[in-house]
């Protein structure tokens, strides 16, 4: 099994910085990419940002030049530093685990963690 635990949540006011941060545990196929999406109340889940293990990532143009992915590979640990946040950067953000076969299709999904940003 594999397993992914998420932190770094929380509330913080508009201009705002938090970092996420995903441990994957397990039997980790490799290589792999490893993301964070984003759902909204009423709205599809999103892209935000996602990794391979080989380093090369990928930004909504939502958050490109405020959010910076990053990974531990030695740890399989997949971080977010997400800066300037917006109200409308609020939502439940995923961490997620896919085989770099079908990278638009993650296997793995972590509980979500909750982000609010206030204006």
């Amino acid at each position: 099994q594999v397993q992914l635990v998420e932190s770094g949540g929380g509330l913080v006011q508009a201009g705002g910085s938090l970092r996420l941060s995903c441990a994957a545990s397990g039997s980790i196929f490799s290589p792999n990419a490893m993301g964070w999406h984003r759902q909204a109340p009423g709205k599809q889940r999103e892209l935000v940002a996602r990794i391979t293990s080989g380093g090369s990532t990928y930004y909504a143009d939502s958050v490109k030049g405020r959010f910076t992915i990053s990974r531990d590979n030695a740890k399989n640990t997949v971080y977010l530093q997400m800066n300037s946040l917006k109200p409308e950067d609020t939502a439940v953000y995923y961490c997620a685990l896919s085989p770099l076969f079908s990278i638009s299709n993650p296997s793995r999904w972590g509980q979500g963690t909750q982000v609010t940003v206030s204006s």
